[in-house]
């Protein structure tokens, strides 16, 4: 099965071992873009949109951080960590799109690229569920790890 790490000699899966790897500080960040539309985008006032279900950005912000701390139990092979902090901004960038950047820290074994993905995409999934009431025409453009520190291969993409 060449090189996936959570696939055992007989071909099952596995969670890796991380007993043996040393804590270091680790993070990641991921970005969302999500095509809100002129008709959600227009319902802004002081950044933010307050629905009958509450402000949306705050909503999605508070969902994101839910979601850091659940993924081991939504993403089967992920290491369940103690999360030392969680930023996300949203961020209007035109007059039809938004942009969500999560960033993760732990002090741990293994890195949190997986719990950034899963913030990021928590805060749009929560954005599409508060707005659909408006316009059923959003779109989860794209969701992308933007950089990782602390494990044996620091990323940074653009």
């Amino acid at each position: 099965m060449g090189n996936f790490s959570h696939i055992n000699e007989q071909n099952q899966p596995k969670m890796v071992d991380v007993s043996d790897k040393k804590i270091t500080k680790r993070s990641a960040t991921a970005r969302a873009t999500m095509f809100l539309g002129e008709t959600i985008i227009k319902e802004f006032s002081n950044e933010e949109i307050i629905t009958k279900k509450g402000p949306v950005f705050q909503t999605a912000i508070v969902a994101g951080i839910q979601a850091v701390k659940k993924t081991s139990d939504i993403i089967p092979m992920c290491h369940p960590l103690l999360i030392s902090g969680v930023n996300i901004d949203i961020t209007v960038i035109d007059a039809t799109h938004i942009e969500v950047l999560c960033k993760v820290r732990i002090e741990g074994k293994t890195g949190v690229e997986m719990e950034a993905l899963t913030g990021a995409s928590a805060c749009c999934l929560t954005i599409y569920d508060m707005c659909k009431a408006i316009d059923h025409n959003m779109v989860i453009k794209e969701i992308t790890l933007l950089e990782k520190t602390g494990g044996k291969t620091d990323i940074k993409n653009d």
